[in-house]
């Protein structure tokens, strides 16, 4: 088993990844146990809103020999194939380019040593001159081909100069590294120029950072073409909650009629006060058969799926996999055992009440084999704490101490802490983990993969 990674995302976000083989299958449990003092509860979240708007899933053709070409000896060549097959395969290889230059650029911002990061920083570029030299001296004569080829060139001309400005950007700067520094400089140079003298990209769209930025979305999008699932949403059981509101309101009508008829015979005639306990009569009805279709609907929900994602082939329109989904609040006695240890190896203090939210997520591989040079796909599931920092309190504080006969003071600011635990379960074993993630309003300040000891 591939154990699924956690990491942080975005300032406020946390990803999972993990991979998948042909016709395997896996389960994802994620359990957020989640204090009381967050303000979060099935009153003040509702879980499809959260599903929609803060959970998002993504899947793609992976592999991890990331600087080998594994896609077909054709991949960019446009002599054999039709205009699909030279697109697929140009997006195979210029994703591949963009995820090794990713995944480098984030291992080398890691390095703090000056040395091992601008020698680092000196191979990843030098891979990158070699990549683009082998793209570029495929550039195909036909022109049903060409435009292809030029997005897929300006984009990563472009992805390229920014992940070495980011790098430069946020790298150490020592003076014995200096000469490094003007070659990786010297690189960005290089790819803004020659985008420039390729014309690819107007005046008026280099002057605005929006457009720009905007425009090189676009071409990410069109270069995941055949390479990133598309992902196709289906809601679970609208026919049974039908169903439900339906039988709802046959028995609260059945009730209010049956209350109308003995007012019609206790009445020989109709007077004010029969009108206005008519009226009351239908007024109760309006007031309370939401509230009853909404409790009793939680209820026999609770437990079942709610959505399904069906990720195909944008190229092929083949179906690749299937995931179906869970999301709901949970009481204590519905925890697994396996997650209570977990949990219980808290520290006492750290015991708090909570509310704990359940995600789950099946996921069926479909496919019996995947594109030449690929043996995996790559799940991504991404989730955004936003909505759990709403009514978190601003929290800044003042610390005093005394230092000697002065008293000084600093600012300090609130923050929660949220036990996640997951379990990834397959076909063969299983594999559990607790993670810590401590947040205040404005971030995730950390996220700890919690040993088996008390923290």
């Amino acid at each position: 088993m591939k154990i699924t990674k956690l990491s942080q995302d975005e300032a406020l976000s946390f990803t999972l990844r993990h991979q998948l083989l042909p016709q395997s299958q896996q389960r994802i449990d994620l359990y957020f146990s989640l204090p009381n003092e967050m303000g979060i509860s099935p009153q003040t979240l509702d879980e499809s809103s959260y599903f929609h708007s803060s959970i998002g899933t993504r899947s793609a053709y992976y592999s991890d020999q990331l600087h080998l070409p594994l896609v077909r000896s054709r991949f960019i060549s446009a002599k054999k194939g039709e205009q699909d097959d030279y697109r697929v395969n140009l997006n195979l290889f210029s994703y591949q380019i963009k995820t090794a230059l990713d995944t480098d650029i984030n291992q080398t911002l890691q390095h703090k040593d000056s040395g091992e990061f601008y020698a680092m920083a000196l191979e990843l570029a030098e891979q990158s001159v070699s990549l683009l030299k082998k793209l570029r001296r495929n550039t195909p004569s036909d022109n049903k081909f060409k435009s292809y080829h030029q997005n897929a060139d300006n984009y990563l001309s472009w992805h390229v100069e920014q992940s070495f400005l980011k790098l430069l950007a946020k790298g150490p700067k020592t003076t014995e590294d200096s000469g490094i520094r003007e070659q990786l400089l010297a690189l960005c140079h290089d790819e803004k120029a020659y985008r420039e003298e390729s014309q690819y990209n107007s005046q008026i769209t280099l002057d605005d950072p929006n457009r720009i930025t905007n425009k090189m979305r676009l071409l990410q999008r069109l270069m995941e073409y055949g390479v990133v699932f598309k992902k196709d949403i289906r809601h679970l059981n609208k026919n049974l909650k039908r169903f439900v509101r339906g039988g709802v309101t046959t028995i609260i009508m059945a009730f209010v009629m049956t209350l109308v008829l003995n007012a019609r015979s206790t009445f020989t005639e109709i007077t004010l006060l029969l009108v206005a306990l008519l009226g009351v009569i239908y007024g109760l009805r309006e007031t309370f058969k939401d509230d009853i279709t909404q409790i009793i609907w939680r209820k026999i929900q609770h437990g079942l799926p709610k959505w399904q994602q069906i990720f195909s082939n944008s190229a092929t329109k083949t179906k690749v996999a299937k995931q179906t989904i869970w999301l709901e609040f949970i009481k204590n006695k519905e925890l697994p055992e396996n997650a209570r240890k977990l949990l219980n190896k808290r520290r006492q203090q750290n015991k708090l009440e909570a509310q704990l939210l359940h995600f789950r997520c099946d996921t069926k591989v479909l496919a019996k084999k995947f594109l030449p040079g690929y043996e995996e796909i790559q799940q991504q599931l991404s989730f955004n704490l936003t909505p759990f920092v709403r009514y978190l309190k601003k929290g800044e504080g003042r610390l005093y101490s005394l230092d000697g006969q002065k008293i000084s003071q600093q600012s300090v600011e609130r923050r929660y802490q949220i036990n996640v635990v997951l379990i990834q379960t397959d076909e063969k074993e299983q594999h559990s983990q607790r993670f810590k993630i401590t947040l205040n309003r404005s971030g995730i300040i950390n996220i700890e993969a919690m040993k088996a000891h008390l923290d």
